[in-house]
């Protein structure tokens, strides 16, 4: 099960949200560039990006902590966040990015997922982000009647790289994540899915990984408040 270190990114700044409110960010690191170097010095394989403020402007907004964060890093990287066409993702993966995210018009223009997922074999990937089970879009400002496990299913075919399921409720709270939700998306496709909301200690990580069906974890504030050690738990998911 691959970790993947978030660095979220609010006006250039790498910050971490409670229950994804714009208004309770806490600032980590003014300098998201480093903060990137860090995780990658600790022994990341994988970076996981995200453009706040762009999830909720429609168009990329942190462009420019993003490409640093390329410049600076040499494992791969995915973000999400206001990438909602054709022309957007295109230049993101031309700038270096590994694998582009797309919630918010997974279900609005699923046609844009599956005609992306075809011309970029690999390097696209699903963000469902739910509150009791139902995806919410535009930086997850707005509720929407569709269920992930559905929203899921209905990318079987289409190619995707993966599912980031985000469960709203527990992002940024400390309090664990969804590991039975979470599990129960993961046996409904066979899409890789990778775990986000809640992660915040080693015990997390290790029953995500025990599932057997999750294949991968996105950790930030945990990190960022020293709850999990990122060396340490690195090494225990290979073990």
């Amino acid at each position: 099960m691959i970790l993947y270190p978030a660095i979220d990114l609010k006006d250039g700044a790498a910050v971490r949200l409670v229950h994804g409110e714009m208004d309770s960010a806490t600032v980590f690191n003014d300098d998201p560039a480093a903060q990137a170097r860090a995780f990658v010095a600790a022994g990341c394989e994988w970076l996981h990006l995200v453009d706040l403020n762009g999830a909720f402007a429609g168009a990329p907004v942190n462009a420019a902590p993003v490409e640093a964060i390329l410049a600076a890093c040499d494992v791969p990287a995915q973000l999400g966040g206001g990438i909602r066409d054709m022309a957007t993702i295109e230049a993101w993966l031309d700038k270096g990015l590994a694998r582009v995210i797309l919630g918010t018009v997974a279900v609005e223009n699923p046609d844009l997922v599956r005609t992306a997922a075809r011309a970029f074999p690999g390097q696209v990937a699903v963000g469902i982000d739910a509150r009791g089970g139902k995806v919410a879009t535009k930086g997850w400002a707005e509720e929407t009647d569709v269920d992930a496990t559905d929203l899921a299913r209905s990318f079987e075919d289409a190619g995707v790289a993966a599912i980031i399921y985000t469960d709203i409720n527990r992002d940024g709270a400390m309090g664990g994540p969804n590991v039975p939700g979470t599990a129960a998306l993961a046996r409904a496709v066979d899409i890789p899915v990778i775990a986000s909301g809640g992660v915040s200690s080693l015990d997390d990580l290790k029953g995500l990984k025990a599932t057997g069906v999750i294949a991968g974890a996105i950790s930030g504030r945990a990190l960022y408040d020293g709850a999990i050690d990122l060396g340490a738990a690195l090494k225990a998911l290979k073990a």
